[in-house]
């Protein structure tokens, strides 16, 4: 899939799939974002398993087979992610899985922490991150793929919960290992990724949240709010680096940016809240069970960069 390059990758894939008649290549003339794009390659998809792979990524050795080998449709293991490292410094973890926040803000496990073998188990997850992730044909199907509505940034978040809510579950392939350049699409404090962010947390929880969680959900967010401020008065987590390079206000600027982009998409979010919520597998208290498992605390949102 090439979602409307502006380099010269389209060169590059045609000398690279000239003579190979089981590789197939979708062009797409503009960007339509990662949601559209791999929901048009799903249309094309011939098989059990779908792998994901960004182009900022670099896999390691027996990447693809080490996470074909932990799926397991009957075992509803439909969800494989890698253990992904940062590129410039491959001795840290980017993410391996995700944890989530109460109101839908979800952050990598493991972000920025040394790699020092303490992600090298198999264990069962979140869900995985997108970037390079592995993903059972049925579960694509029941959840109807990446909402396109995301464009990009906890799309992956919202698709991995919406499986989740039916009965799938993610698992980690510590040795399918990839090299992760962060936030090349749009940069680390790009006011439009901290805005897709924001934004895409309030859909995810209004479309997947039972009643009683979405009600706690404000609450827990102005908890958050106070720690970011706090990181943003002290120029640390990343609030604080955001500051430092658009200037305060434009923290300001950004949440209402969000919550009127958010808005707009309120009632499309309340008529996918009707379907998800009626064919969930999940009860109520396993939903909240799954949340405090996979936790991560407003503390560690604000302050861990």
């Amino acid at each position: 899939m090439d979602n409307g390059s502006t380099d010269n990758s389209v060169e590059i894939l045609r000398q690279w799939t000239s003579g190979q008649p089981n590789v197939r290549v979708v062009w797409l003339e503009e960007n339509t974002g990662f949601t559209r794009a791999n929901n048009i390659a799903f249309n094309h998809v011939r098989g059990e398993w779908v792998a994901l792979f960004n182009n900022d990524a670099v896999a390691g050795p027996e990447w693809l087979s080490n996470l074909i080998k932990r799926g397991d449709r009957d075992l509803r293991i439909g969800m494989i992610g890698s253990k992904i490292l940062l590129a410039d410094r491959p001795d840290v973890i980017d993410k391996a899985g995700h944890l989530i926040y109460r109101d839908g803000q979800n952050r990598g496990r493991g972000t920025m922490e040394p790699d020092r073998g303490q992600y090298d188990q198999d264990a069962e997850i979140l869900w995985p991150d997108a970037c390079a992730a592995l993903y059972h044909w049925d579960l694509l199907q029941e959840t109807g793929g990446f909402d396109e509505r995301f464009f990009a940034y906890a799309d992956d978040a919202d698709l991995g919960m919406r499986a989740r809510l039916l009965g799938w579950r993610g698992w980690l392939a510590p040795d399918a290992v990839v090299y992760h350049r962060h936030s090349a699409t749009a940069g680390a404090y790009s006011p439009f990724k901290v805005m897709l962010v924001e934004r895409n947390r309030m859909l995810l929880a209004l479309k997947n949240f039972p009643l009683p969680l979405l009600l706690q959900a404000p609450l827990w967010t102005v908890y958050r709010y106070w720690w970011h401020l706090y990181a943003a008065l002290t120029r640390t987590g990343s609030a604080g680096q955001f500051a430092r390079a658009h200037g305060g206000w434009q923290l300001f600027v950004n949440l209402a940016w969000s919550y009127a982009s958010a808005v707009r998409l309120f009632p499309y979010a309340l008529r996918s809240r009707r379907t998800i919520q009626k064919n969930r597998r999940l009860t109520t208290r396993e939903i909240a069970e799954l949340l405090r498992r996979y936790q991560i605390s407003a503390r560690e949102l604000a302050l861990r960069d």
